[in-house]
């Protein structure tokens, strides 16, 4: 891992924490419009599908170029997308990606 990553670790936690914290912070949390509401609660999730999308569709070569990727990785994000929808929460829809990812490739297939 690079040190040059934590420059950027720090900038996201900047950038999504305070959204996170705001139910946490702001008294009457549950007195703003459902819109509001519904947008702040979205915002961890909509990280977390972002990240997957790009460790799911581009893959970087030994020479770092990045190159458009379909594999195992999609039918795992996937799953975990009908899962939360269904199950209206990360957890379970999370690791049932992760069981896929890491059977396939213990089998070999990926």
């Amino acid at each position: 891992m690079s040190s040059h990553l934590v420059g950027l670790a720090v900038l996201m936690a900047a950038a999504t924490y305070p959204f996170r914290a705001i139910p946490l912070l702001a008294p009457g949390m549950h007195r703003l419009p459902t819109r509001v509401r519904a947008y702040i609660q979205l915002v961890g999730p909509a990280v977390l599908a972002s990240l997957a999308a790009v460790n799911v569709m581009v893959v970087v070569d030994a020479a770092r170029h990045p190159s458009f990727h379909v594999g195992i990785e999609w039918l795992a994000v996937g799953v975990s997308i009908v899962l939360v929808a269904l199950r209206r929460g990360l957890l379970v829809g999370l690791i049932a990606a992760a069981v896929i990812a890491a059977a396939v490739r213990a089998v070999g297939l990926a």
